[in-house]
């Protein structure tokens, strides 16, 4: 019998296989055709889950919910999909299960949103079944994140990490707009909000069947330091089982410009608002009719996969430093979406979407800078919880303000970026730094 032909050392084989056995080799994808398809499998995702948030209050009011019981419900689920990464995140980095992590993540995203279809079926059990799902399916979101953008930040190191972030950023981002749009439609054509989240099974089957694909198709030599077949050099200390808590909550032994940095991106979320804030006004206003409101939504997410784009190259020309244009853009959006002139609403609406396309493109390829290899997920979950609560912040601030005190809001927000810009510039610094030899 002759010899086995060696494995190409880009190859992924199992673990499980035994010394003799035969393994049926596949080529590896380039790392660009490797981030694309990462940018497909979110594209498909996105269209699942921001379909499902763009009509969960009407859905839940269908059901019989009250508003306090969507609120509950949905800022549950947003809750969720934040502070669970704090556990989610070092969870990935000690497990070394970055995979297995992000598959069960958008599996359950795949399966929670078109079961939302059977539930006004359910008699009175229907609105309870409906809110599980959607708790469930943020849990979802919370399980994948830290490790798909640690297995991202890997995949990209050879296409240039801005680069690589800003295309997968601009993938998501038509999945963003394009699921709120498809349901819309099917409501408009049914009258019923059930037969939507039904079709939204055909894009989460099509994200898991890509999912699977890619899995096998990565080249191992991008995931270095997060592929699950690969041990750590040396393995790291014994830590105590308060340090171990410690670290997961605040990521307490990351460096101190990442703190800065998640710091800064807070008060730039914060600023940045919510669009039911910027829609609710202008809606009240009587500037954009209640129906156009999802076309407002798909203008301002097309700048953002555009902004993202373009910021992909400078980033990896400019570092963190492409960042410092995001605060400027935040100071302007209040000054232009709470005025009573439509164009000028508009124009808000276009910066806001730039702003927000630059920082979540840029960021998590800043952060992968920032952080070692092996606490890239750790790093994801720490400062997604951070943004979270700039998110919340922003949101209560400009609740409470967006009536009668515009002006007011308009200058806390200036001097929130004003704080974020010189947080961003320290981190910057900081990273500059040689680093001492041991």
């Amino acid at each position: 019998m002759s010899p086995e032909a060696p494995t190409p050392p880009s190859t992924p084989v199992p673990a499980s296989a035994g010394a003799g056995a035969r393994v049926r080799v596949r080529p590896a994808w380039s790392p660009w055709r490797t981030v694309f398809a990462f940018g497909l499998v979110s594209l498909a995702a996105d269209m699942v889950y921001e379909g499902m948030r763009a009509m969960a209050g009407p859905f839940l009011g269908s059901l019989g919910a009250s508003a306090l019981t969507v609120g509950i419900v949905t800022g549950a689920g947003e809750a969720v999909a934040l502070v669970l990464r704090l556990a989610t995140g070092p969870w990935a980095d000690r497990s070394r299960r970055h995979w297995r992590l992000t598959v069960v993540g958008y599996a359950m995203t795949a399966v929670c949103v078109p079961l939302l279809a059977v539930t006004p079926f359910l008699g009175s059990a229907g609105l309870a079944v409906a809110a599980t799902l959607i708790v469930l399916e943020r849990t979802g979101k919370a399980v994948r994140s830290p490790a798909k953008s640690a297995l991202l930040a890997g995949m990209a190191t050879s296409t240039g990490r801005g680069k690589g972030f800003a295309v997968h950023k601009a993938l998501d981002q038509i999945g963003a707009f394009s699921g709120p749009l498809l349901l819309a439609g099917i409501a408009a054509l049914t009258g019923l909000l059930w037969p939507g989240f039904a079709v939204l099974a055909i894009p989460g089957a099509l994200a898991m069947l890509l999912l699977a694909q890619l899995r096998r198709r990565a080249p191992i030599a991008t995931l270095a330091g997060t592929d699950e077949s690969e041990d750590e050099p040396g393995g790291r200390p014994p830590r105590s089982a308060w340090a171990e808590v410690r670290t997961a909550a605040v990521g307490a032994d990351l460096p101190r410009a990442f703190h800065l940095f998640s710091l800064a991106a807070a008060l730039t979320t914060a600023g940045l608002m919510t669009f039911g804030v910027m829609s609710y006004r202008f809606v009240e206003a009587g500037l954009v009719a209640a129906a156009a409101v999802p076309l407002v939504y798909a203008l301002a997410m097309a700048v953002g996969a555009v902004a993202a784009l373009a910021t992909g190259g400078l980033f990896d020309r400019w570092g963190g430093r492409v960042l410092l244009v995001v605060p400027v853009l935040v100071a302007v959006v209040p000054l232009c979406v709470f005025t009573d002139r439509l164009g000028l609403v508009l124009a808000g609406v276009v910066v806001w979407g730039a702003g927000a396309g630059v920082q979540d493109s840029a960021v998590k390829a800043y952060v992968a800078d920032l952080v070692p290899v092996g606490r890239r997920a750790t790093a994801y979950g720490v400062f997604a919880a951070v943004q979270g609560i700039g998110a919340l912040a922003g949101g209560v601030l400009a609740g409470a303000l967006v009536d009668g005190h515009v002006t007011l809001l308009a200058v806390v927000i200036g001097a929130l970026q004003l704080a974020a810009a010189v947080l961003l510039w320290r981190s910057c610094n900081y990273l500059s730094l040689p680093v001492p030899d041991p």
